[in-house]
């Protein structure tokens, strides 16, 4: 089983406490560097874009309870080069870079190709970068760079059409970051047909919005551009790993046919989607990658851990029960204003929660010996010791049990 660590660098309101800038990326640093000394493979950064706050000022606030910032990380390649600076052996990986916004998809396979040849030309390209790429957690993030709909009946279609979007955008992003050269009009076309709604009256409210009854609408390019190559052209690849954030099989597959992708899944995602998810992948991963492997799927997973001397095995495993439900209920209260007992409970479940010895046999119970976890420490926690110290306790009290 593989350990990795998951930062969120979230700046929120936490009983009170809201740290500033400054001391929120000093204490994610001061945790990076403690997760390269105690071992972790790969430290998973979250990627946020535009400010939550501002955004609450507009119509539509898709959190307009949040106070503070769901992230403070905006460019996981400028966060790695310090990264590999102050570490000596932990790769770094994004969790997730939005490829749609800050130029697309062609600024962002030009972005991650300049990171690698600089690297290797300067002798230290010899880390791996963990590109997790996705469409961006929240629309807001991507209004600004054209990711909208652009007139009436594209606005009905929204729900459909987004998803294709994104499709387009992989493709773009995926060819070019292998270094081909082509135009938009040799991507793939956009089309949106019945099969891609939910039911006749969807399509026939698009269809009435798009001014004809038709058996197939095309969608114009959200990116045009004429013959396209992107530099350097020389750039060393075998650095960088790619990880999708998609739920959707045929996204996935579309992905795999450029280059060699894994795929992010939740620790809350049903076992059963993530066992089909491996056996879509046995089939469909880029053959360049070799044999499709269980950890080519990161899963996240809270950690609640608790050791405290003195306190029976019981004792630890209340304790950190407390702990979790206390940081959910904060959480989802922040995040949507209510609190809703059976999300608690879910949530709560659904995380790794007790003493080292529960949390062991939690694992064993939930995961597969060849899994991949992206372990997260620092939910809705600013004590900087106290992650520090459940980062130890796991890989002191809980990973030997797994090597």
């Amino acid at each position: 089983m593989i350990f990795d660590v998951f930062f969120s660098i979230c700046q929120t309101d936490v009983d009170g406490v809201m740290p500033d800038e400054h001391t929120m990326f000093t204490h994610f640093f001061d945790q990076v560097k403690w997760a390269d000394e105690l071992g972790f493979g790969t430290a998973w950064v979250a990627e946020t874009h535009l400010s939550c706050q501002i955004q609450k000022r507009n119509p539509g606030a898709v959190i307009p309870h949040f106070r503070g910032e769901i992230g403070l990380n905006t460019d996981i390649l400028q966060m790695a080069h310090l990264i590999f600076q102050m570490t000596k052996h932990i790769a770094v990986g994004s969790a997730i870079r939005n490829i749609q916004c800050n130029g697309g998809p062609i600024a962002h396979a030009e972005a991650i190709r300049t990171f690698l040849s600089l690297r290797a030309a300067a002798g230290v390209g010899d880390r791996i970068l963990e590109l997790g790429f996705a469409a961006g957690r929240f629309p807001f993030s991507n209004i600004p760079y054209g990711i909208h709909p652009r007139n009436d009946w594209e606005q009905a279609a929204w729900p459909a059409l987004r998803g294709k979007v994104f499709k387009s955008c992989v493709e773009i992003f995926l060819r070019f970051l292998r270094g081909e050269v082509f135009s938009s009009d040799q991507v793939t076309p956009i089309t949106l047909t019945r099969p891609d709604f939910r039911s006749d009256g969807d399509w026939e409210s698009v269809c009435s919005a798009y001014g004809n009854a038709v058996d197939m609408i095309p969608v114009d390019p959200f990116w045009r551009f004429p013959d396209v190559g992107v530099i350097p052209f020389e750039t060393p690849m075998d650095a960088l790993r790619l990880t999708i954030g998609a739920h959707d099989a045929p996204t996935q597959i579309l992905a795999n046919q450029f280059l060699p992708v894994g795929v992010f899944n939740l620790s809350f995602t049903p076992t059963e989607q993530i066992e089909s998810t491996h056996e879509l992948m046995k089939l469909h991963y880029h053959r360049d990658g070799g044999p499709w492997k269980r950890d080519y799927m990161p899963r996240t997973a809270l950690v609640f851990l608790d050791d405290s001397a003195g306190l029976s095995t019981s004792g630890k495993n209340e304790r950190a029960r407390e702990r979790a439900k206390h940081a959910m209920e904060n959480y989802w209260r922040a995040l949507q204003g209510t609190i809703d007992p059976q999300r608690i409970r879910e949530g709560v479940d659904n995380a790794l929660v007790g003493s080292p010895e529960a949390v062991i046999e939690q694992m064993h119970a939930r995961f597969h010996q060849g899994d991949r976890l992206m372990l997260w420490f620092d939910f809705h926690n600013h004590d900087n010791e106290d992650v520090k110290n459940s980062m130890r306790l796991f890989m002191e009290k809980v990973a030997p049990s797994f090597s």
